[in-house]
C-alpha cells in the first residue's frame, strides 16, 4: 500500500475535517443521554438502574462491534462505514425522540451504540491513509481532543434546547444533525488520495489468522488494558453519572455541573498534545504516563469519596481536571497497537484496544446504577451523597484489573526487548541521559 505525500495536502485536511465532524457528532450522540439522565428518569418513570441500562446496552453494542467493524472497515473503507454510522445514529435519535417507554428507549440507544462503533476507528483509518506517518500521532491526538466538542454541545446547546422546548424537539434536532453529517460525508469524504494502491480484501482464513496474531501480540493486550484503566472513570463521569452526582449528590446547580463537565473536555484538549509529544519522545516509557494517570485518578476519587460532607467546589474542580486526563491517556493504548502490530493488522488491533475502556465503562455504569437503586429503593431521583459514594467505589475493582493487565503485558514487552538486546535503564538514569543528549537505554 502506498502512503500519502511527504507533506499533507490541502485536500487531506478537508477530508480529515469532514471525518472529524462525523466523530464530533458521534460523541454528541453518545453523550446526549448523560446530560438528560434526570429528564429521562421522569419521562420514562424509571429508576437509576433502568436509565443506566440505556447507556450500558449502548456501550455494550459499541464494544461488541469493534472487532467486526475493524474487519468490515478493511473491506469497505472509511467512507461507507462513517456514512453507515451517521445514518444509524440519526435513526437512534429519531426513535428516542418518539419513545415513551423504556424498551423503545433502549432500542434507540442500541442504534446509537451501533452507529458510534463505526465511526472512530474509521476516522483513524482516514488519518493513516491521508497523512504521512510522522504527522499521524499528532492528527490522531487532535481528533480525539476535538471530538470532545461533541460533549460540550451536549452539555450546553442540547440541555438548553431540552429545557426550553421538549424532549421530542430536542432529539429530533439531534437526528437531523446526523443526517446532515451523512450528506457531508457522502459528498466530500474519500477513503484515500487518488492513486493510492490498497491490497485486495483478505479471505476468511487470513482474517482469522490475523485476528489470532493480533490478540497474541503483547502490544495489543497492553494497549487494551491501558485503554481500560485510563478511560473508564472519565467516561462514566462524562457520559452519565457525573451530572447527577454533581447536581443531586453534591448539591451543585445545573449550570455549575455543566461548567465542570465542560472543564473536563477543555483539560483533555490541553493534555492530549502533551501526552502525544511525551509518547513520541519516550516511546518505551509510555507505561509511566499510564501509571501516573491511574495514580492521580484513584487518589483524587479517594479524597472526594472520603471527604466529610459535600466536597468543596475547588476539590470538585481538581477531580474534573484529573478526569480530563483520562481520555487523552486512553489514546496511549492505540499507540501501543500502532507500534507493535504490522499495518495489515491495524484495524483489528485498534478494535481490540477500543474494547477495553468501553467494557469497563459499561460495567461501571451498570454497577453504579445498581448500587444507587439498592441503597435508595424505588424510582426516586433523591439519591443521597452516601449512596453516590458507595456507588462510585466500584471503580476500584476496575482500576485493579487494569493495573494488573498493564503490569503483566509490560513485562512481556520488556522481555522481548531484552531478547533483542535492548535493556531499559532505570527511569532516572534514562531521563538524565536524554537530557544530556545520550541514550535512554543500556
Amino acid at each position: 500500500m502506498t502512503g500519502p505525500a511527504a507533506r499533507p495536502s490541502r485536500r487531506a485536511y478537508v477530508v480529515w475535517l469532514v471525518a472529524l465532524t462525523a466523530y464530533v457528532v458521534a460523541v454528541f450522540d453518545r453523550a446526549s443521554l448523560g446530560v438528560a439522565a434526570v429528564d429521562a428518569q421522569e419521562r420514562f418513570s424509571a429508576g437509576a438502574s433502568a436509565v443506566s441500562l440505556f447507556l450500558v446496552l449502548q456501550l455494550a453494542v459499541y464494544a461488541a462491534l469493534q472487532v467486526p467493524v475493524g474487519v468490515a472497515l478493511d473491506r469497505f473503507g472509511s467512507r461507507r462505514m462513517i456514512l453507515a454510522g451517521a445514518v444509524t445514529m440519526a435513526a437512534g435519535q429519531l426513535v428516542l425522540a418518539l419513545a415513551t417507554d423504556v424498551p423503545t428507549a433502549i432500542a434507540a440507544r442500541v442504534l446509537v451504540g451501533a452507529g458510534d462503533a463505526m465511526t472512530f476507528i474509521s476516522v483513524l483509518r482516514v488519518i493513516g491513509l491521508w497523512f504521512p506517518g510522522r504527522t499521524v500521532p499528532l492528527i490522531t491526538q487532535l481528533t480525539g481532543i476535538l471530538g470532545q466538542l461533541g460533549s460540550i454541545a451536549a452539555a450546553y446547546p442540547l440541555v438548553a434546547l431540552l429545557h426550553g422546548t421538549s424532549w421530542r424537539t430536542t432529539f429530533l434536532g439531534a437526528a437531523a444533525t446526523g443526517l446532515v453529517v451523512a450528506v457531508l460525508v457522502l459528498v466530500a469524504l474519500r477513503d484515500a488520495p487518488a492513486g493510492t494502491v490498497t491490497p485486495p480484501p483478505a479471505g476468511l482464513a487470513e482474517l482469522k489468522r490475523n485476528l489470532a496474531d493480533t490478540w497474541r501480540e503483547p502490544g495489543t493486550r497492553i494497549g487494551l488494558y491501558t485503554h481500560l484503566v485510563t478511560q473508564f472513570s472519565g467516561t462514566v463521569f462524562a457520559l452519565l453519572w457525573g451530572y447527577p452526582f454533581l447536581v443531586v449528590g453534591e448539591g451543585r446547580s445545573p449550570t455549575t455541573a455543566a461548567g465542570l463537565l465542560t472543564l473536563l473536555v477543555v483539560v483533555g484538549m490541553g493534555v492530549g498534545p502533551l501526552l502525544g509529544r511525551l509518547c513520541g519522545r519516550w516511546p518505551l516509557r509510555r507505561s509511566v504516563l499510564v501509571f501516573s494517570i491511574l495514580a492521580a485518578t484513584a487518589s483524587i476519587w479517594t479524597v472526594v469519596l472520603l471527604w466529610p460532607g459535600r466536597a468543596p467546589l475547588p476539590l470538585l474542580v481538581v477531580l474534573v481536571v484529573v478526569l480530563g486526563t483520562n481520555g487523552p491517556g486512553s489514546m496511549i493504548g492505540f499507540d501501543y497497537a500502532r507500534t507493535e502490530n504490522p499495518p495489515q493488522r491495524m484495524g483489528s488491533a485498534s478494535g481490540v484496544v477500543n474494547v477495553g475502556g468501553f467494557v469497563a465503562s459499561l460495567l461501571t455504569i451498570l454497577a453504579v446504577g445498581a448500587v444507587l437503586d439498592l441503597l435508595t429503593p424505588g424510582s426516586s431521583t433523591d439519591y443521597d451523597l452516601g449512596a453516590f459514594r458507595a456507588a462510585f467505589s466500584v471503580q476500584y475493582v476496575f482500576w485493579a484489573i487494569g493495573l494488573v493487565g498493564v503490569l503483566r503485558h509490560r513485562r512481556e514487552l520488556r522481555e522481548r526487548l531484552a531478547r533483542d538486546g535492548v535493556v531499559l535503564a532505570p527511569l532516572h538514569v534514562a531521563v538524565g541521559a536524554r537530557l544530556r543528549g545520550g541514550s535512554a537505554y543500556r
